[in-house]
């Protein structure tokens, strides 16, 4: 396998606050309701312990996209290290990116009438620098590897109630949360 660059995402350290997505929004400026990173909170049903456990998510950068796949004008590209790259500029507009993502990650920006994406902020990672959302992340849940080489013991490519897509092979990981711990004080 090549390189292919994943983000890893520890849903034992999240705190659901959102500081990710605000850090993405601030660098990229979304227009109000494009939000290319979104924190969810873990549902009863796949973890019992309601506002304890989410899901840090933007673009997975599959090793076989099917945003590229379906872009007529070939607005995406798809770089040696499996970044997936949109170029707004050569988008039209036609939405074909947005209804084929499983995962939602294109976003049809209202004002341009054009789809956008996180880009894993390739800028950065070209100037030796972690992705916004990584590098804000207060307690260390987000970070990003090679996931071709990396070890990732312990960590899974479809925690429950994500959708499973075997061909485009996301290359987002994710750490499963833990039950908590009963903490009992000992009265004197």
């Amino acid at each position: 396998m090549k390189k292919q660059l994943g983000f890893l995402v520890d849903t034992e350290k999240c705190i659901g606050c959102f500081t990710c997505a605000m850090a993405c929004k601030n660098v990229y400026h979304q227009q109000k309701g494009i939000v290319w990173r979104q924190v969810h909170p873990m549902g009863e049903s796949i973890y019992p312990h309601r506002e304890r456990a989410w899901l840090s998510l933007a673009c997975n950068h599959c090793e076989n996209p099917v945003c590229l796949e379906q872009c007529p004008v070939k607005a995406y590209t798809k770089r040696e290290d499996g970044i997936v790259v949109h170029d707004q500029d050569a988008c039209i507009g036609c939405g074909n990116c947005v209804r084929s993502c499983p995962y939602g990650a294109p976003k049809m920006n209202p004002v341009e009438k054009r789809a956008e994406k996180c880009s894993m902020c390739w800028q950065r990672i070209d100037a030796g620098l972690d992705p916004a959302c990584v590098h804000s992340c207060p307690v260390g849940a987000l970070s990003i590897a090679d996931i071709s080489t990396a070890r990732l013991d312990g960590w899974v490519q479809y925690p429950a109630g994500y959708p499973e897509s075997k061909r485009l092979n996301p290359s987002t990981r994710f750490k499963a949360p833990r039950q908590p711990r009963e903490v009992r004080r000992n009265d004197a």
